[in-house]
């Protein structure tokens, strides 16, 4: 009996399209960021760090993709997630790898919103992070 499971993810040439494509975005912009993208597992698929970029930036690109990928939503979407339950709020935030500010977006199909793995970057502010991180999925024809 065959068990095997097939699980949706990023291929190594679509991740480093993205990763290419937020990086291009943020040197047009004269920005200095880390970009990671991960599988739907959470798995490390591509990263790039530009020279410059703030090195604590490194892991929290990191956690930002893994948490898009976790999820399958935005990572600036958490707190209105949970909304005023500040037991919840606490609780999220407290846990490794999560992040609940903007940068991380899920990877998802174009066609059918096939949800896929997460991009993450960290190193300008929120809303620039966000827009490099949707510059990625744009070059590979994803969206979040």
């Amino acid at each position: 009996m065959d068990i095997r499971i097939a699980t949706p993810g990023i291929t190594w040439e679509a991740a480093g399209a993205a990763a290419q494509a937020a990086v291009r975005h943020a040197e047009k912009n004269g920005w200095r960021i880390n970009v990671a993208v991960v599988d739907r597992g959470g798995n490390m698929m591509s990263f790039l760090r530009m020279p410059g970029a703030f090195l604590h930036s490194i892991s929290l690109a990191i956690d930002k993709a893994y948490t898009a990928a976790s999820f399958g939503f935005p990572t600036k979407g958490w707190m209105d997630a949970v909304g005023h339950d500040d037991g919840m709020k606490l609780g999220f935030s407290a846990q490794p790898r999560l992040i609940v500010f903007g940068g991380g977006l899920p990877v998802r199909l174009e066609e059918g919103g096939e949800w896929i793995g997460g991009i993450g970057v960290s190193g300008a502010s929120e809303a620039q992070d966000e827009e490099c991180a949707r510059a990625g999925l744009d070059a590979i024809d994803a969206h979040a």
